[in-house]
């Protein structure tokens, strides 16, 4: 995830190379980092904490206190550089307790940001102000959508939009199963699925429709839609997806207990 907002952040000449530094402690790593983006690379990570406007915190959650334990943050600064973290289930409170005096913003971004096509929830912590907001907001619209929310929602919207591309894609898959099933080859059936998925979202995002207004669109009386539509409910769809949604929000609390 963390290459993927760099491409980004590069591809929309928000960030040149010379202006980012990755802590990696892989030296294979790093020179590939290097010599593919042209930035500049360290194995210590206090000299991001001394040299870096904004910190983006993209390791895995079970090495945070190590992590955090090898640093020296205990000088007092002017100005505290912006810790921005994407870890799954890391509360603001311990991200506050781990960089104190730091502003900390926690953000949950889903997988279609390494396309361009995102969606970013932003939960600002105490010590975060306006222009820390911004500079968190640049960052995440380069990957795609961006929403501020409460971190009390952080977990519904793991379960939704973060969790949310794999259900659809299970939709998709199915999709194009039915048109096998019905005689396509698959190929056909999975650019059809496909597309359908796509230009349906599109078209509700444009012409800023109501799910259910597109939907009654296009089932006409008697017609093929809207007896697939009833099968869909006879199958228990709709509340198959939200269930789905909720399971996964419980797991991301579960997850954020642990």
């Amino acid at each position: 995830m963390a290459e993927a907002i760099l491409t980004r952040l590069f591809q929309q000449q928000l960030y040149q190379g010379s202006e980012v530094l990755i802590s990696e402690p892989d030296a294979k790593r790093r020179n590939f980092l290097q010599q593919t983006y042209q930035v500049a690379v360290t194995p210590d990570n206090q000299e991001t904490i001394e040299t870096t406007d904004a910190l983006l915190l993209a390791i895995k959650p079970q090495i945070l206190n190590k992590v955090v334990e090898r640093l020296d943050l205990g000088q007092p600064r002017e100005n505290y550089p912006l810790v921005i973290s994407i870890l799954a289930g890391v509360s603001l409170d311990r991200l506050e307790s781990g960089f104190p005096n730091y502003p900390v913003v926690r953000v949950m971004p889903n997988t279609p940001a390494t396309v361009g096509a995102g969606m970013t929830a932003i939960s600002p912590g105490t010590k975060v102000e306006e222009h820390h907001l911004t500079l968190a907001r640049s960052i995440f619209e380069a990957v795609g959508e961006v929403v501020q929310v409460s971190e009390s929602l952080i977990d519904a919207v793991t379960g939704l939009s973060g969790s949310g591309p794999a259900f659809v894609a299970m939709m998709v898959e199915a999709l194009a199963d039915g048109g096998v099933a019905s005689g396509l080859p698959r190929a056909i059936a999975t650019k059809l699925a496909i597309q359908t998925v796509l230009g349906t979202a599109q078209l509700l995002q444009v012409k800023e429709l109501h799910p259910a207004q597109l939907k009654d669109q296009v089932t006409s009386p008697g017609g093929t839609t809207i007896t697939g539509v009833a099968q869909l409910e006879r199958s228990g769809f709709r509340s198959a997806v939200i269930e789905a949604v909720q399971a996964a929000y419980r797991r991301s609390l579960e997850l954020g207990k642990s």
